[in-house]
């Protein structure tokens, strides 16, 4: 009989024997844990002297395109349920036995809650690397703006430590024919979105409140549990998408590259985001509008494999076309981000000018707090009474707190699906729980001051953007901009519930 056991059949074979023994086993782990303060949450948070208990783990389908487990590392601790449940508001929510799918809005959180790494993102390294090796592709990649505050940390910087044009020149040294700014979509998507809000206000107000789109995990978790709220979804595609449908269209036309011989990927701090590119929606005309998304912890592990330190590679800029960005596509990546640059440009688009001082700082919606309110005055438009949340849990609550009262007392709310938004995603760098929590404000912190240290703050007066509108688009909503920029969504709540 072989002598190796996996560490799941021995918690089991302890188990078994009684709290007693076990006890005795874990006596050793009395003061503070070997991982720091905060390694794991929760159950792990008491006394080294607790019995066994074994929660079990949420149920991962072999097709989910997002993240993965390994079995044999898995030690049934339960923190993928406490993340799940407590964190996402998705677990425990729908009612069992499953009818047709495995309920998950694919946001990593589970990832980032395991202690013992058996969950992981589904990696697409193999792939990309391929495309960059195969000489008739062109393989654009463009790196959203939580990854340039993080993407240090993966090798040995301080958290908030911006990269954004190391990792520009660590990409060009990787390979990529193009390397592009998703802030710089970020500020597309904001063109499109601040003006389909005011739209909504002005002359579509049964679309009122209006959520935003760009957080895929979000965007799923309404279609599961309150699909009678997706047509208030934005139909704005996100950064992400509006950026791969650009290139595609208006790049590859530029470029004279046929769009089936181009490769976009994308550099995301979001698991999500590897579901997102697979929707059916998210083509135009036969292309894909993206092929491939790396998380931050991917493309660390990309860079290393081909000898690349980010602590010395030469910074270069961005690619020009589709790579200036301004300070409110840079906010995008801190929860609250999406509207405070989309008030910054609703109030151009109604008036004429660029926003008070006030607005360029809008304290209200910075910060952790679950539920953050606060009222913007737009000439013209008037009061906008404005939400912003993140975690879904506190989404759940917010919701049903609206469908309670049958009325919301906000216009335009955003959701982001990961605490703190996407500087908090399921592909960020994964460190202590009480690190991940301080490298989430850090990251915060260095995103603001790359705002409020931009020339320009706000996304219509990006050039580039102005550029892509003449040329290509023509203006905010147009048919053409409809085309390539907006999505429609899938009412999957049959899919969990009869």
């Amino acid at each position: 009989m072989s002598s190796k056991i996996s560490r799941r059949k021995f918690l089991k074979l302890v188990a078994g024997s009684g709290a007693v023994g076990f006890g005795v086993m874990a006596a050793g782990c009395k003061g503070k844990p070997s991982g720091a303060e905060g390694w794991i949450p929760d159950q792990y948070q008491g006394k080294g002297d607790f019995p066994v208990n074994l929660k079990g783990r949420v149920a991962i389908s072999d097709a989910n395109p997002s993240i993965e487990r390994d079995d044999e590392k898995c030690i049934l601790c339960g923190q993928c349920v406490e993340a799940c449940k407590n964190v996402m508001g998705v677990y425990g929510n729908y009612p069992l036995p499953l009818k047709s799918e495995i309920a998950c809005v694919n946001c990593g959180q589970c990832v980032m809650w395991c202690p013992s790494g058996a969950i992981t993102e589904k990696r697409n390294i193999k792939e990309v690397l391929a495309a960059i090796d195969d000489d008739t592709k062109h393989v654009v990649v463009q790196t959203a703006p939580a990854t340039k505050v993080s993407l240090g940390e993966e090798f040995g910087m301080p958290p908030g430590t911006s990269v954004g044009n190391k990792m520009a020149g660590a990409l060009k040294e990787a390979g990529f024919d193009a390397v592009f700014d998703t802030c710089f979509s970020a500020d597309l998507t904001i063109m499109e979105e601040a003006s389909e809000f005011v739209h909504r206000l002005t002359a579509a107000k049964d679309e009122i409140p209006h959520l935003t789109s760009c957080c895929p995990g979000w965007v799923k978790y309404c279609e599961y549990f309150y699909p009678e709220l997706m047509h208030n979804l934005s139909t704005c595609k996100s950064p992400q998408n509006m950026m791969g449908a650009t290139i595609k269209s208006f790049y590859a036309d530029k470029m004279g590259i046929k769009p089936e011989n181009i490769v976009n990927v994308s550099i995301m701090p979001c698991t999500a985001k590897k579901f997102e590119v697979a929707r059916e929606e998210l083509e135009v005309d036969g292309n894909r509008d993206m092929d491939y998304v790396l998380t931050t912890r991917e493309l660390a592990v990309l860079l290393k494999s081909k000898g690349i330190d980010l602590n010395t590679v030469p910074e270069r800029e961005y690619d020009s076309v589709l790579g200036e960005s301004t300070g409110a596509g840079k906010i995008f990546g801190a929860t609250g981000g999406v509207t405070e640059a989309a008030v910054r440009s609703a109030y151009f688009f109604a008036t004429g000018s660029n926003p008070p001082a006030d607005l360029l700082s809008w304290q209200p919606v910075r910060g952790m707090t679950a539920v953050k309110e606060a009222t913007a005055s737009i000439p013209g438009v008037g009061t906008v009474n404005i939400a912003v949340c993140h975690g879904l849990e506190n989404a759940r609550k917010l919701l049903d707190g609206i469908k309670a009262s049958g009325s919301s007392k906000w216009q335009f709310i955003e959701f982001m699906a990961c605490p703190g938004g996407c500087i908090g995603g399921g592909g960020q760098p994964k460190s202590t729980v009480a690190a991940q929590n301080s490298a989430k404000l850090k990251r915060i912190e260095a995103i603001y001051k790359e705002d409020t240290g931009s020339a320009k703050r706000c996304s219509h007066d990006n050039t580039e953007i102005q550029s892509v509108y003449k040329e290509f688009f023509g203006k905010p909503l147009s048919e053409k901009a409809e085309k390539y920029l907006h999505t429609t969504f899938v009412n999957r709540h049959d899919r969990l519930f009869s």
